[in-house]
């Protein structure tokens, strides 16, 4: 049974430049905690998703894998 993939958190901390432990420092979680996310072993809660957002300034939609798939640009 393959990890079913949740969050987009290691991608798009790739994409604003930063790492897993600057995450970590920035929430003062962790550094494990964080790779757990990263890989979505775990996840962190509404809240610490809302708080990574911030940070990054970022629509909180963008930290989350879709449930559906675009279709003429309408969800």
């Amino acid at each position: 049974m393959s990890k079913q993939k949740l969050n987009r958190i290691k991608p798009v901390l790739a994409e604003y430049d930063k790492s897993a432990k600057w995450l970590a420092e920035q929430l003062c979680k962790d550094k494990s905690t964080v790779s757990r996310w990263c890989t979505n072993d775990m996840q962190p809660s509404v809240e610490t998703f809302h708080q990574i957002a911030e940070l990054l300034n970022i629509d909180i939609r963008e930290l989350f894998v879709p449930t559906r798939i675009k279709e003429n640009n309408e969800i």
